[in-house]
Formats: C-alpha cells, structure tokens, sequence
C-alpha cells in the first residue's frame, strides 16, 4: 500500500512537469511539505513560474487552491474572512476568507504590513482562524506556499524571524537553463495556455487518500540517536558563529528532522540517513539564520554559512 503511494506522489513531477519545465526539486520540496504538514516559502524572481508550479500541484492532487496577492493594504479579514450582515436573514454570520483551503499561495507575501502578515500565524500552527472569538477549523491538508522577490525590496517590509521559522522548506527558483527556457518557449509556441491546465493534459494523479497513507508511511521511518544527534549538532553548531546574529532554533532542528525523514521515505527507504540531513539543512535551515550585517557587508550568505557548518561537523559513521 504504502508503495503504491509513494509511486502516485512520485508522478506528481512528471505530472507537474507537463506545465512547468525544469523545477524538479522545488516539486519535490512541495510534496514534502505535503508530507509534512509544512508550509513552504518560495523565492524567484518573476516570472519563474511560482505560481504555475502551486496550480498544477494542486491540479495533480485534486485539491483545492487559493491565491491572495498581498498587497500593502490587504488587511487581516481578507485572509481569514470576516463577520458580515445578513439583510435576507437579519443576523450575523463567517464568511470564510481565503485561508479556508488546500493550498495556499500568499503571492509576494513580503508587500504587505505585519499586521496582515501575522493573520497567518495562527493558521499557520494552530491549522484554524480565530474571528470574534470562536476557532474554526481549516481543511486537512492545509499548506501556505508564500512568495517573495529577492531582488526588490521597495515597498517590502520583511518576515518576523517567528514567521520565517514557522516555514518548513524555503525553497529558491532560479532562472531556467537556456535549454529549459527554449522548452518553455516551444511550449507556448504550441498553443500551451498556463491558465487551461487542464487543456494541457494535466490529471490528478494522487489524492487525499494516497497522501494520507504516505504520511502514515512517513511518520514510521526510523532515525537511530547516531542521526538524531548530527541534527542536533548541525543546528547548534550554527549558534555559535560570529556571521550569525540569531541561529538555527530547536524548532528548526524538528523541521530538519521531519524533512529527513520524508526524503528518505521518497527515495524508497524506511530509516533516514546523515546524506538525507545533508540533503534538506539547506532549504531547512537557510531562512532561520539571522546574519549580522557587517557578515553580509563582506558577502556572507546563509547558503554559504551552512556550507561551512555541514562541512565543520563530523559525519556519523
């Protein structure tokens, strides 16, 4: 069972790779964010198809998607809903915002004041909104997948570290290949239309029911102390550089954790490896360091700090 799970998510990339060339890895990190129960935080400049990677994901599951653009007068009932009148009935009832998903894509979540930001935080944790004082419950699974420019910060205001470190994955899409983008290009030169996925041949190829047997699956395989305790080396190893004003936190070492051990469920393995943590410190990990400006000044990068850390701490044998 859990193998023919594995084998529907693994279709997902071919699947998604029908409308969007050349993004293999940030489709792996979305499915183990599906895993996961994770969000996920997505930097690229524009036009790198984010939000086409978001919409055909959710084409291949069969689940539902939502898109809030931020904006910098977006405000906190816009995200989550809000108590209206009812003139036909005379009372009050929720109107659910766009929160109440599968898949949430905050498109350029960066342009909108912290106020409106932290509208997510709690159905980032807690999966569930809070209005006029009553908890409601958002659908399973629910993931926010946010977006942001790395190139233009007018009128941006940056991610709280407590937001950043509620995000499972920040993944990084960089400019195709010249090979990619002469795809991309033969593509929409053949009629392909990235609003009529459907029309492209786009079909579910997994659903609820896969997913949820896979995270079953997930939740199963093993990590002996030996792993465990390269984690917890890595993630403190990163509190005490002089580039880093603020390390990796024990939530980041729980992310790292359940990252490794959906990567290794993927690859068709029921016990995580030190490669396996290798392979996820850095989209893991990069958004939870806080460097000091005089590092960055000098051209330090969170990418390269980690560098250095994964190759400072022993290996476990």
């Amino acid at each position: 069972m859990t193998t023919a799970a594995r084998d529907a998510l693994l279709a997902l990339r071919a699947e998604v790779g029908k409308a969007v060339v050349g993004n293999d890895a940030a489709v792996t990190g979305l499915i183990i964010a599906l895993l996961c129960r994770g969000h996920v935080l997505v930097e690229g400049v524009p036009g790198v198809a984010k939000t086409l990677l978001v919409r055909a994901l959710a084409t291949a599951l069969d689940l539902d998607t939502k898109r809030i653009q931020f904006t910098p007068d977006l405000m906190p009932g816009d995200v989550t809903g809000s108590i209206v009148y009812d003139g036909r009935s005379s009372e009050f009832s929720f109107r659910e915002g766009p929160v109440f998903t599968n898949l949430l894509l905050a498109d350029e979540i960066n342009r909108t004041p912290p106020k409106t930001q932290s509208a997510l935080l709690e159905a980032m944790e807690e999966r569930q909104v809070s209005v006029d004082g009553a908890a409601r419950r958002l659908p399973d699974p629910f993931i926010v997948v946010a977006t942001q420019n790395p190139v233009e910060y007018e009128g941006t205001y940056a991610l709280p570290e407590a937001q950043l470190d509620r995000f499972l994955l920040k993944l990084t899409i960089p400019a195709p290949s010249r090979e990619d983008e002469i795809g991309v290009l033969t593509r929409h030169a053949q009629g392909f239309d990235p609003r009529d996925l459907r029309a492209a041949g786009l079909r579910p190829v997994a659903g609820r029911e896969q997913l949820e047997q896979a995270r079953e699956a997930v939740a199963g395989v093993a990590v002996n102390p030996e792993v465990l305790g390269y984690i917890v080396d890595l993630c403190r190893a990163t509190r005490s550089l002089p580039a880093i004003r603020l390390g990796v936190s024990p939530r980041g070492a729980t992310a790292l954790l359940a990252a490794t051990r959906a990567w290794a469920w993927l690859a068709g393995r029921d016990y995580a490896t030190p490669d396996d943590v290798k392979s996820l410190a850095r989209p893991a990990l990069r958004h939870r360091l806080d460097l000091r400006p005089e590092a960055e000044l000098e051209g330090a990068t969170a990418d390269g700090v980690l560098d250095r850390v994964l190759a400072s701490v022993p290996v476990p044998r």
